[in-house]
């Protein structure tokens, strides 16, 4: 067996990488640790799978996806239904009770290409978006930063796709409010 194969090559090589990508996602270090146990034990009952195509490392963060959903499934069981709707300063400023716009909405003009290479603002924002619940939070995520088909969020979480639709969007009114109010009035 080559080195690449070995679970004790896996640990000493990729554990902070598996480590920093589950901890970007689920914001808790214990909850991350236990992704990264959960991944190399995975990945050691289905070494025989491996057919090596995609380098260990890729293969590894495939499984540790998994993962990573697995535990904001068991987070999103015990999402209640008022912790869904616990954004006080979005809800308060822009919904009625009913969850309708209590008024319009003024357009956002943030340019993210602008902001982009500023590394104070991806501070703000990494900061904004911790402040986020889980599992809303790395729904979120999935969804907008990572890139993942609604469809597929929606199945994997046992969603609907309107359910979906008001998590992202109040994470994101939230996460507007939030840097509005930490990066400036440049993004109202």
């Amino acid at each position: 067996m080559s080195k690449e194969r070995e679970p004790e090559f896996w640990v000493e090589e990729y554990s902070d990488y598996l480590f920093g990508f589950a901890y970007s996602r689920l914001n808790d270090s214990h909850k991350a640790e236990d992704v990264v146990q959960e991944t190399f034990l995975a990945a050691v009952k289905s070494l025989d799978k491996f057919d090596g195509r995609v380098p260990v490392k890729f293969w590894l963060r495939g499984i540790m996806k998994n993962k990573i959903i697995d535990s904001i499934k068991r987070d999103l069981r015990e999402l209640n239904e008022s912790e869904l709707n616990s954004f006080p300063e979005v809800n308060s400023k822009i919904f009625k009770t009913a969850g309708v716009f209590s008024r319009k909405v003024a357009d956002w003009d943030f340019d993210p290409f602008q902001s982009f290479e500023k590394e104070e603002f991806w501070q703000i924002f990494k900061a904004c978006l911790e402040k986020m619940n889980e599992p809303l939070r790395s729904i979120y995520m999935m969804k907008e930063i990572d890139g993942i088909d609604a469809k597929q969020i929606c199945e994997e979480f046992n969603i609907s796709h309107a359910n979906l639709w008001v998590i992202t969007h109040r994470v994101r009114k939230s996460m507007k409010v939030c840097l509005n109010k930490n990066w400036g009035d440049t993004y109202k």
